[in-house]
């Protein structure tokens, strides 16, 4: 049965869609290659600041301009008293199981108010009279990493705070639902270090501090697919030459 060329409608429609797989095929890779390299500065970038000692706490007048890039994963050393009764748990998992973190503001010795993440605690001790130990009053210093607010809520699930309902820490909203003065409250939180809180809970220390890189290997995939829609439009194209050539349909 002769074969016949598809019509110029068909080829353009195909042509079109080639087009455009290519060019999002592209335009992944290149986001990918993106990532690659502010993934590997967020590394360098942790890596030299865990190697570092610790910096001073950021001044009140530093606040509004805090940003990842300057500030996150510093090493601070904070002095001052924990306000236990505005305790909140903000779900988590570790590597330790799902449960919660336990944030916990401190009044520090000059007046301000920074959210420490505590460190984890399972279901079982989630009730504060269940770590009493761990409710440590009286002046102390905590060591940790500085850590910018989380706000809204974790991967499609929302902050409730009517209903004391956290998936990130948001230190803005757990501030307003826990009544704290919020010219006080500093914009970032502390993750706690992996100083051992009496009773043992909660566990500090728990910070992602190691990032799985395999951007290049997306990017790789990303482009091979741009090469094989590539490949098949040229396959395609010498397809529909040939049968338009003089006594092609002959031949078949």
């Amino acid at each position: 049965m002769p074969r016949t060329a598809a019509s110029p409608m068909r080829l353009a429609f195909c042509a079109l869609a080639a087009l455009v797989a290519f060019a999002g095929f592209i335009a992944l890779g290149n986001w990918q290659i993106q990532r690659r390299a502010w993934k590997l500065n967020l590394i360098q970038r942790v890596e030299s600041r865990l190697r570092a000692p610790a910096t001073a706490t950021p001044d009140r007048a530093l606040w509004s301009s805090l940003n990842a890039a300057e500030y996150e994963y510093r090493k601070l050393c904070l002095d001052g008293v924990f306000l236990h009764d505005h305790e909140t748990l903000v779900q988590a998992v570790t590597r330790l199981g799902a449960g919660d973190w336990v944030l916990t503001p401190l009044r520090t010795t000059t007046g301000d108010i920074i959210l420490i993440n505590r460190g984890f605690v399972g279901p079982d001790q989630r009730a504060a009279s269940a770590r009493g130990a761990g409710q440590t009053s009286g002046p102390l210093r905590v060591c940790g990493l500085l850590r910018l607010s989380e706000p809204h809520g974790g991967f499609l699930r929302r902050n409730d705070p009517a209903d004391g309902r956290w998936y990130s820490r948001d230190v803005a909203a757990i501030a307003a639902a826990q009544a704290l003065p919020a010219q006080d409250v500093a914009p970032y939180f502390l993750d706690a270090d992996t100083t051992p809180n009496p009773g043992g809970w909660p566990v500090g220390g728990l910070t992602v501090t190691r990032f799985h890189n395999s951007h290049l290997v997306y990017a790789i995939t990303w482009y091979t697919l741009a090469l094989m829609v590539a490949g098949a439009g040229v396959i395609v194209a010498r397809h529909e030459w040939r049968l338009r050539q003089p006594g092609e349909d002959a031949k078949h």
